[in-house]
């Protein structure tokens, strides 16, 4: 079951988010938190919070599920540029450079490797659906 969770208008550029991003992209929900954790870079604690949340969201969504049972791994995850604030500096000789501060939005899906009870009878439902069509 898929899970998702979204970090919007974060104070950083999404140039130097994705670089945090693409070290976990794929991974296992543990294996990752332990990278964040010991990676020395700001965006790793804003992803550390937002993967926290999407395997909260997970949790929630199946009723109280343990994680751990069922290998939650990261399916997906976008880094998006935001809106930039546009702020001004004073130069000397009264003129004015602009500052353009960089955001970012951060999209997390989380989904599980081991199928949920009930879960493989509804994808074999929508497989054979699948086929039925195509042989129509």
């Amino acid at each position: 079951m898929l899970a998702r969770a979204k970090l919007s208008n974060c104070p950083m550029s999404a140039r130097k988010m994705r670089l945090v991003a693409d070290l976990i992209r794929g991974k296992d929900a543990d294996d990752a938190l332990d990278m964040l954790k010991f990676t020395r870079k700001e965006a790793a604690t804003w992803l550390e919070k937002l993967l926290l949340s999407a395997v909260n969201n997970w949790e929630q969504k199946t009723g109280n599920e343990d994680p751990d049972e069922y290998e939650l791994y990261i399916s997906k995850i976008i880094v998006n540029q935001g809106p930039q604030l546009k702020r001004i500096r004073p130069v000397p000789f009264g003129r004015a450079h602009r500052i353009r501060k960089h955001t970012c939005h951060v999209t997390i899906e989380v989904d599980n490797k081991v199928y949920l009870p009930g879960e493989e009878e509804e994808e074999a439902d929508i497989d054979e659906e699948i086929v039925e069509t195509v042989e129509d």
